[in-house]
Formats: C-alpha cells, structure tokens, sequence
C-alpha cells in the first residue's frame, strides 16, 4: 500500500541542527570520539531547586491537565517577570505556556498568518522561522544582514522588503545563529518602523540572559511607549535555567492573539506538561544565584573558542556579544575542498576529519559560515579546536 503524505512536507526541511547532532550520535554509536558543537542546549544540570520542585509536584499529584493555556500561577508568575526585566507592565490574559518557545513561535504563525501572508526574517536566522512560516502557508521573505552591519537589519531595508501582503516581522536579539545584539537605538529605529507599516513584530528573546562585555539586553517591547499590543514576546526556560527537555516556553502579547494560540493549543496538545509547569513556576519566582557563574563560564569558553578559530588561516570569526554561538567565516576552507564545494560539504568533512559536529550555514541563510555552539566544556573546545586546526592544515595550499 502506498501512503499518499501531505504537500506541505514537500515546502520545509529537516532541521539542520538536528540533523547534524544525529549524525554525530550515529558516529558515537560506531565508536568514534565526536565532539558535538552542534546542539543549542547549556551543559549544566537543571538547578537543584528546580528539580525539587518538580518531585513536589509529582508528591501533590500535580500530573492532571491544566487549563489549556497554562496554569494561571505561572503565568502571573511569568507576566511579573516580563514586566521586571521589560519594564512593560502585562496582566496574566497576556500570557500563554506552551510545549517549548518554538511551539510558542508555532502557535503564533498558525494564529495569525493566511494563505500568502508574508514574514519578514532578518538572515543570518534560526533555520526553524521559514519552515514555521511556510507550514502556516505564509512566505518567509528573508532580508540579508551582514557582519559589517554587525548582522542587524536597517529600518530601510526592512521598508523595502514589505509589500501589501507583509503581515509580520521576525526579530531575534541575542541571535542564533550569529550571538549578535540589536542595540537600544537600532531596536527603537526597526520597530517604530515596523508599527508604522503597520506591522505585528514577533520578539524571540530566549537567550535575553546571556550577553556578554557589558552589553545590555533590550526587548522591543520596551523599546516603544505605544502600540504595544502588535509586539508579540518569546520566551522560556530553555536557556537561562537549563531545562531544554523540561518544554516549557511562553509567548506575551496582545489578549485575543493568545486567545487564538490557546484555541490552537486546545486542539493540538490539550495543555503543557503539568510537572513541567510546576518546575517553572519555581525557575521563574526564586533568583538566579547560580546564573553568574554559568555567565561567567560562557564568556571564558567564548573567548577560548573564538581565539582558537582565529587562528587557524583562512578562519574569520567575530566575537558574539551574546547567547552561545560563534559563526564564523570559513569560505577560503571551502575553497580548498575543491570546486562547488559549500559549507554543507565543509561541516560533513570536520565531522569525518576531524571529528567535530557543526551546524553549517547554509540553512541560516549565510553561505559561507558555520556555527559552532560553545555550551561545552573548555576541555571540549581545546580538543576540538586542535583537531579542526589540525584537519585544516592538510588540507591543499591555494
């Protein structure tokens, strides 16, 4: 019998980050030593608290459905803490928890986009925004940033990419894939811009925690003093508390856009994990004792990494203001491979040369570049970087 799929499979992609993480488990499996700078995800434990809080949860029988939104001590948990680190003040029908901040993002395209609505995404992007855009049959356009322009989008670029059918624009601050911040004054510039072409933002700022060299963290929503109801925020606990597998995020924004995403998420999922929720609210109400260390530990892996990477010919890398990413540029590497080679081809080979995993950029929208996540040990990115560095100099001279 042959099992007629559905056509929207035929508009996006595997993700490419997964898709690189699997392949380096696959080697795990045959018994080579990879070293993975692949997947997003903090090498710390989820705090201890957290975790205990969750054991209480389960001791409560806290294992039921819970409202379809989320339960509402967590979302005034979480509204308080927005209008702490936002300085926007946001009442609990604002909020809505969802399985992870990517379904957040999901839910949000699935509410608010019609057939052929158009998403404006600043690229270098998370390889997840097209895909999204496109499954809620939108179109992503996606407008070029460079590293010149420190990887942030001109309000007149923005200008000249919308059409009648733009409906939204995507912005992400810290970045993945490039660790770039958007700073207050261009962030005010790129969405008064954007609310006077009358578009809805949508902020993902889930790495908004970690930035670096006394940079300061700006949302758009408290970049505007008005129109706020078209700025949509999210958020979770994946990144500041080390609970990627605990799938919990949060999105803020206008009443009847999260009534939308909530009728959405009744239908999908029914609700997010109750224990989960529970963990949460811990994470959310207690303080973050243990953040400066773990800050402090990303720095010094940042610093070593990018060192490294600039010192190996034919590597140029940038140091990230933010999140845990290095994206370097590696096109005279790729160059070396031979003709038509891209860096597609260059992550597969330091994965079979070198043994390291990296997500290329291709699928970021950067030709050219690799991202290396450094949410690993310094021990991790010493051997690495000795074998990247090693693999490269076999490789033939120009």
């Amino acid at each position: 019998m042959s099992v007629q799929l559905s056509s929207r499979l035929q508009v996006i992609q595997p993700s490419a980050t997964m898709a690189m993480t699997q392949k380096a488990q696959e080697l795990r499996d045959q018994g080579v030593d990879v070293i993975s700078f692949s997947a997003g995800e903090p090498d710390f434990d989820t705090p201890a608290h957290i975790i205990d809080g969750a054991k209480q949860a389960l001791d409560t029988g806290e294992t039921r459905y819970t409202a379809a939104a989320g339960t509402t001590a967590l979302k005034r948990a979480v509204a308080a803490q927005s209008e702490e680190v936002r300085g926007v003040f946001c009442s609990s029908d604002q909020v809505i928890i969802c399985a992870g901040a990517k379904h957040v993002l999901y839910n949000f395209f699935m509410a608010v986009l019609n057939p052929g609505d158009e998403v404006i995404i600043p690229v270098p992007s998370w390889v997840s925004y097209p895909d999204q855009v496109l499954l809620a049959g939108g179109v992503p356009v996606l407008v070029q940033t460079t590293q010149a322009q420190n990887w942030v989008l001109s309000p007149d670029a923005l200008e000249n990419a919308v059409t009648a059918n733009t409906r939204v624009l995507l912005l992400n601050s810290p970045s993945n894939p490039t660790g770039g911040l958007i700073p207050k004054a261009e962030m005010t510039a790129i969405v008064e811009k954007a609310l006077s072409l009358g578009l809805l933002v949508i902020s993902d700022e889930i790495y908004r925690d970690l930035v670096y060299d006394g940079n300061t963290f700006v949302s758009a929503l408290e970049s505007v003093s008005d129109r706020q109801d078209q700025i949509f925020t999210v958020d979770g606990v994946s990144k500041t508390y080390a609970m990627t597998g605990w799938r919990i995020g949060w999105g803020i924004g206008a009443p009847e856009i999260v009534s939308a995403m909530t009728k959405i998420q009744g239908q999908s999922i029914s609700c997010p994990c109750a224990v989960s929720q529970a963990a949460a609210l811990v994470a959310v109400t207690r303080p973050l004792d243990y953040f400066a260390d773990w800050k402090a530990a990303y720095l010094k892996r940042r610093n070593q990494l990018v060192k490294a990477l600039n010192d190996i010919p034919g590597v140029t890398c940038p140091s990230p203001q933010g999140a845990f990413y290095a994206f370097p540029e590696v096109s005279g590497l790729i160059q070396k491979l031979g003709v038509a080679k891209t860096d597609i081809d260059f992550a597969s080979w330091l994965l079979q040369e070198a043994h390291i995993a990296v997500v290329p950029g291709t699928p970021f929208g950067a030709p050219g570049h690799i991202r290396f996540a450094y949410a690993t040990s310094l021990d991790a990115i010493s051997v690495g970087m000795e074998r990247m560095a090693a693999a490269c100099r076999r490789l033939p001279a120009e």
